[in-house]
């Protein structure tokens, strides 16, 4: 494998996505009184249905 090729930046950067996305969903369980719905999830991933409204 050539790594003098591969560019570390994007898989940090990437990771550090994966890292927040887990840290909120977490706090997002904590707080939770019970298991979290779909939308529930949905919402604290930012995922929205297709065609749906976003509120800005």
């Amino acid at each position: 494998m050539h790594r003098q090729n591969l560019d570390l930046r994007v898989h940090d950067r990437v990771a550090l996505d994966e890292i927040e996305l887990y840290a909120e969903m977490l706090s997002a369980v904590a707080e939770a009184e019970g298991p979290l719905t779909l939308a529930e999830i949905d919402s604290v991933l930012g995922v929205v249905e297709e065609g749906a409204v976003v509120a800005r």
